[in-house]
């Protein structure tokens, strides 16, 4: 699990905030963020270097703006989620965002040569939840195919998860939150999350 949270923590450090004055589709979205945040890793020798200071910035700046935490903690936690207080959501959002970013500052220096080939959207006008299919390619390997998921909010489009080669990275927490849910309730995952940031 934590080989395919660092490749997906790499490939959402792919998705900054987009310059534009009119909301950006999905696949545009991802289409022009890839190529932002390429250009920034390309430009700065520390950064490629994995220099966590200015990875957790890039983070802060690039990707944050885009993601769904609330959606994501959501799918991450399970059947918890319904019976947590308002209080209790909040801090298991804040807790699981620390641990993605934690997670993300970690694999940039490992995006280093690696290109993302965003295929063709496929789908029906209107949607509100789509995912944009890319293939991420490394030299000397075959390509792996990633699949962003994308919610539209009233601020444009979130991604909520990120699937590698079919495997979703927020369901990926979900075994661990269920069992320490199970043993410990949500004060107790709130804890081990906590625990897992320091």
């Amino acid at each position: 699990m934590r080989r395919l949270a660092i490749l997906a923590a790499a490939l959402l450090l792919a998705l900054p905030a987009a310059r534009a004055s009119r909301p950006l589709g999905p696949e545009e979205l991802v289409r022009r963020v890839i190529a932002e945040v390429l250009e920034a890793i390309h430009a700065d020798p520390e950064l490629r270097a994995g220099d966590r200071r200015k990875a957790l910035a890039l983070a802060e700046e690039k990707v944050l703006p885009h993601v769904d935490f609330v959606e994501a903690t959501r799918l991450a936690v399970g059947r918890a989620w319904a019976s947590a207080s308002a209080s209790e959501r909040e801090r298991l959002a804040s807790e699981f965002r620390a641990m993605l970013i934690r997670v993300y500052a970690n694999a940039v220096g490992r995006y280093r040569g690696q290109t993302m080939e965003v295929l063709p959207l496929n789908a029906p006008p209107g949607a509100t939840e789509v995912s944009v299919r890319n293939r991420y390619l490394r030299p000397g390997a075959p390509p792996v195919p990633v699949e962003y998921a994308l919610r539209r909010t009233p601020d444009g489009w979130k991604i909520y998860d990120v699937r590698i080669e079919g495997v979703s990275l927020v369901l990926a927490w979900r075994a661990e939150f269920e069992r320490v849910q199970r043993e410990s309730g949500i004060e107790g995952l709130i804890l081990r999350m906590q625990e897992k940031n320091r």
